[in-house]
């Protein structure tokens, strides 16, 4: 008789930062199919195509299943098959021989976006390590929301979509294709099902685009004019809410002055978006209550991403949207422990001033190093020596901004260790690769960490291949190993229990439970104030002085100045059949995208005699990359979007896997960056095109 399926409930996790409840259907040690769960409370059944085929992941013949060594010259892509013991061994050696001759910090602990409850064991062994640099994409991704959204109001104001909502006010956020921290497409649908109007701010037509009310297709790069402008006619025609305005904001005034010089008129010529547009926007926003505001990774993509979030967080305030069902909320944690017990933050109190940033001044409460000065300590030696490298979750070679910086970095480095499912260009950089167990594979928690004040369960499915071990146990293992036994587990899963323990559960009942959500949307401020200096949302910035901050956002010029040599703008999408640079090697979702596409209008396609499926060139002042032309009118004529996070699995291990090609970030540079956060422009960039000969 044929084996029964059984059913197991989970939740989604990396392939986008969704958290669709799951149910997996399996039969021995093998997923048969996963479905979108309908009591999920994020998605309500829907999950999307790559959720469909995650599963996908776990089987492929390439995938790394033992340790391995390096053996031939760094990146030749010879290896040898070792024990753990061995890997373990020598990795710990070789990251106490940095230590001994350059301190703890030469040693750099790297990560992606925060997938599961690895990223915070990580930054745990870097701390107990001594290390105070934790390398991260944050200069790029959430934090600029995150901590700017801090600094404004005191908290990160997470968009509401879990209560009515009269309108959603998207910028650079496109839901139907990439999901962001707990925000679901279900959601959106059922919110426009109960009547909800929208706004959408993007320079293509997404899906999104193409369902709202309003769609501004702005000129990429000009997020904070755009905004200001909405600030302007927000102010001038008496449209703030003020009762919050006069009661919980500091510096009304002063904004309201401030953004005179930003009118309709004026920054329609800047931003490519109608005077009419911008007024019709600003109105429907102010006049919707409660309204949700989301904002997406993209807006955080130029050098002056600090001005683009601080005016969309003013346009929270001005329009009394914080702290409502249903507006932007603070989203607090449930009953668990908090990160810094769980990272061992009181182990490294000179943190603040020891880390790489505390060079270059960056804003307070961003705790990771941006890539650029990663890379700057690497190959100069500033603001002192690192040596030595660990990562997991990541793939440097690909994500960072300017790839020949970041291969020349791992060249030059003493020892690189790298814990992956499969090799991909950085692994190949290694000295030392780690097997890794994946999602369904381990048990697991997601959502910790990322202020969305929700831990979601993820409760092992299926056993792993090999000697793949989850990513925690080899840093509990390896942690062992470079700092005192007792500061680490007899078993890694016990760190599920310790931050479930103030909940009162364990991590079986919370498996039971399926997620935990804290309060959220409460008007705390009534009685409290707001968490800031002020004890107000700081719509002119309190510490701008203190900080070095300016007091209030502005428009200073485009990300790059423009170029007559260069006459399109590249920007780029992410793809709904990817997470960044993850997954070309999975063979279903390689078919629905097999190639890098750069998207083109037809008359920008017609002038340089490119047709659909050419190869085209696409050049920067920085690099030059070839990608297959989509020719589409969901972008302008002036801007052109090329593919994002590409290399090619199926090429020679001897070139790191073919990452020079295609690859985005070959367009890209550091040479100019953001103060607050380290930021550099990887998008928004002149460019030029050509047909390939």
């Amino acid at each position: 008789m044929a084996e029964d399926v059984r059913w197991v409930k989970t939740h989604c996790a990396r392939m986008d930062h969704g958290g669709c409840a799951l149910l997996v259907g399996v039969k021995g040690n093998e997923i048969v199919q996963i479905k979108g769960d309908p009591e999920g409370y994020l998605n309500k059944g829907y999950t999307c195509f790559k959720g469909r085929v995650s599963a996908d992941r776990l089987t492929h013949p390439d995938r790394l299943t033992h340790p391995l060594k390096r053996v031939g010259e760094r990146g030749e892509g010879k290896w040898q098959r070792i024990s753990w013991e061995q890997a373990l061994g020598e990795t710990a050696g070789s990251l106490l021989k940095i230590k001994e001759k350059h301190g703890a910090r030469a040693v750099g602990f790297g990560v992606g976006m925060p997938k599961g409850l690895e990223h915070f064991v990580l930054i745990r062994l870097a701390n107990i390590f001594g290390s105070p640099n934790v390398i991260a994409s944050q200069d790029v991704c959430h934090a600029g929301r995150e901590v700017t959204g801090i600094h404004t109001c005191g908290f990160y104001p997470v968009a509401d979509l879990h209560n009515p909502t009269k309108l959603m006010f998207f910028w650079g956020s496109n839901l139907a294709s990439t999901s962001e921290e707990g925000q679901i497409y279900s959601q959106v649908g059922a919110q426009l099902k109960g009547g909800a109007k929208m706004i959408v701010v993007d320079p293509r037509r997404t899906e999104l685009a193409e369902k709202a009310d309003l769609w501004l297709q702005l000129r990429p790069g000009t997020v904070q004019a755009l905004a200001l402008a909405i600030i302007h006619v927000i102010c001038e025609e008496g449209l703030y809410d003020k009762a919050f305005v006069e009661k919980y904001t500091h510096g009304f005034d002063d904004l309201a002055q401030h953004a005179r010089q930003y009118s309709p008129e004026k920054v329609a010529e800047i931003t490519w978006v109608p005077a009419e547009s911008i007024r019709k926007a600003a109105r429907m926003y102010a006049e919707a209550k409660p309204a949700a505001l989301q904002w997406g990774n993209a807006i955080e993509h130029d050098v002056n991403l600090f001005d683009a979030t601080r005016a969309l967080a003013c346009l929270m305030g001005l329009t009394g949207n914080l702290e409502i069902p249903g507006g932007n909320v603070n989203a607090r944690d449930p009953k668990i422990m908090g990160l810094a017990p769980f990272v061992r933050a009181d182990l490294i109190p000179d943190k603040r001033t020891e880390m790489i940033s505390a060079h270059y001044r960056v804003i307070p409460r961003l705790m990771t190093i941006a890539p650029a000065f990663f890379r700057k300590a690497v190959l100069e030696g500033k603001p002192y020596p690192v040596r030595g490298y660990y990562g997991m979750c990541t793939n440097p070679m690909v994500a960072w901004a300017d790839s020949r910086l970041t291969y020349e970095a791992f060249k030059s480095l003493d020892f690189v260790a790298v814990a992956e499912i499969f090799m991909t260009p950085t692994a190949a950089m290694a000295d030392i690769v780690f097997p890794v167990a994946h999602q369904y594979e381990m048990n697991d928690i997601g959502h910790y960490g990322i202020g969305h004040g929700m831990i979601l369960a993820r409760p092992k499915v299926v056993d792993p291949p090999g000697e793949c071990w989850p990513d925690m146990k080899i840093m509990n293992e390896l942690g062992k190993r470079v700092s005192p036994p007792e500061l680490w587990h007899e078993n890694h899963e016990e760190f599920l229990e310790d931050l479930l323990k103030p909940a009162g559960l364990t991590y079986a009942q919370f498996v039971e439970k399926g997620y935990l959500k804290g309060p959220s949307g409460t008007r705390s401020y009534e009685a409290k104030g707001f968490p800031t200096p002020t004890g107000k949302v700081e719509l002119r910035l309190s510490t701008a002085e203190k900080f070095k901050l300016k007091p209030l956002p502005e428009f200073t010029g485009f990300p790059e100045p423009d170029d007559p040599d260069y006459p399109l703008l590249a920007i780029s999408a992410k793809s709904r059949y990817y997470l960044l640079s993850s997954y070309r090697w999975v063979g279903r979702l390689r078919e629905k995208r097999p190639h890098p596409l750069v998207e083109i209008h037809p008359d920008t396609a017609a002038k340089y005699g490119i047709g659909e499926g050419d190869d085209v060139i696409i050049e920067t002042k920085y690099g030059s990359i070839t990608q297959k032309a989509r020719v589409t009118d969901i972008i302008d004529p002036r801007v052109v979007s090329p593919a994002l996070g590409w290399w090619f699995p199926e090429a020679s291990p001897e070139t790191q896997y073919g990452w020079r090609k295609s690859n985005y970030n070959m367009l890209t540079s550091v040479g100019k960056l953001g103060r607050e956060f380290g930021t550099p422009n990887i998008k928004n960039l002149p460019c030029r095109i050509r047909k390939a000969s």
